[in-house]
């Protein structure tokens, strides 16, 4: 296992909340956070530019605040930086993320050298999410502490690969820490994950359906009320092939099974799509993994939960020995 010195003993799962377009705000990283997994967020979900200075003051604080008070560790967080041409933002963000010595950031796109080597120097680390071999090279050269393997399954913005092509591949030469994001919904996937040689696994469908996600009640129903067959694959709504709801597609008067390729080159991040409907206000990103979500509770009992289920995992594999092969 490759896990950070500096997330161990902070964490109640191996987990990461993975960055949510719009949905992850201050309320949901927090919450994540005092629940012992990793949060995340956008930076361009805090608009205006001068909005993401004060929600890390206000994540920075009140998770200080909680430890004082409770005498535990919360878990770290993370902020993610789209590296593209059309995220004018970008150098100013990384610039307000270093002042406030953000402890992960996590790049998409690409992994751009200053980006890495501004946050190493604020005491940071970097993970950068990639959805085959080669892009996971370019980004090890890069100097990225680790990689998200973001495989075929996962919410948003996804690869085709199976986890059990990409993983083994990738852990055969990389030494990093390495996520896996892809229909994890539950416990059991979770350990799953790490048996498959995964350190964290990275969840972003599950965490829509809670009350702290900044997601409306129409998504959050809709992510309880799919399965695996509402889930259509494409390119149109902001140039990058992702994984997205039919519902929310037949809701913006769109046929989800006759949808038009679009211009790559015409990809644009800083508004969140390229279309009138932008993904992910007016369509509604998700995971095949939807089908294992029946609930829509707080943060704290949807983390208990899966604790639940991955603890019994690790005992029907382990038997008597689970809190022997835990440490």
């Amino acid at each position: 296992m490759t896990i950070p010195d500096f997330l161990k003993g902070r964490l109640a799962l191996p987990v990461v909340g993975s960055p949510l377009f719009i949905v992850s705000g201050p309320e949901l990283v927090i919450a994540q956070c005092k629940a012992g997994v990793i949060g995340s967020f956008p930076a361009l979900n805090a608009r205006p530019a001068p909005v993401l200075g004060e929600w890390l003051k206000r994540i920075n604080g009140e998770l200080a605040e909680w430890e004082a008070k409770t005498g535990r560790k919360a878990a770290p967080y993370a902020v993610n930086q789209i590296a593209h041409s059309s995220n004018d933002r970008l150098e100013h963000d990384v610039d307000v993320c270093a002042e406030h010595m953000v402890p992960i950031t996590i790049t998409s796109l690409r992994a751009p050298k200053f980006v890495v080597d501004k946050m190493h120097a604020a005491g940071g680390v970097v993970w950068h999410d990639v959805i085959n071999v080669r892009h996971a090279k370019k980004a090890a050269e890069e100097g990225v502490d680790g990689l998200i393997l973001v495989c075929a399954g996962a919410g948003g913005h996804a690869g085709t690969l199976s986890p059990f092509a990409l993983v083994p591949e990738v852990r055969a030469w990389f030494k990093g820490t390495i996520l896996l994001s892809g229909s994890i919904a539950d416990g059991r996937s979770i350990f799953a994950a790490e048996a498959l040689g995964a350190d964290l696994a990275y969840i972003g469908t599950r965490f829509i359906a809670t009350e702290e996600a900044n997601a409306v009640d129409g998504y959050k129903q809709a992510i309880v009320d799919s399965a695996a067959d509402d889930i259509v694959y494409s390119n149109l709504f902001t140039g990058v092939h992702g994984n997205y709801l039919a519902p929310s597609i037949s809701a913006a008067g769109l046929d989800p099974k006759a949808l038009p390729e679009s211009d790559k080159s015409k990809m644009n991040f800083g508004s969140g799509g390229n279309m009138d409907k932008k993904a992910w206000k007016d369509i509604w990103g998700a995971g095949q993994g939807v089908g294992q979500v029946k609930t829509s509770p707080s943060v704290a009992q949807l983390v208990a939960e899966l604790k639940a289920q991955y603890d019994e995992a690790r005992a029907a594999t382990f038997g008597a020995n689970a809190a022997l092969a835990a440490e």
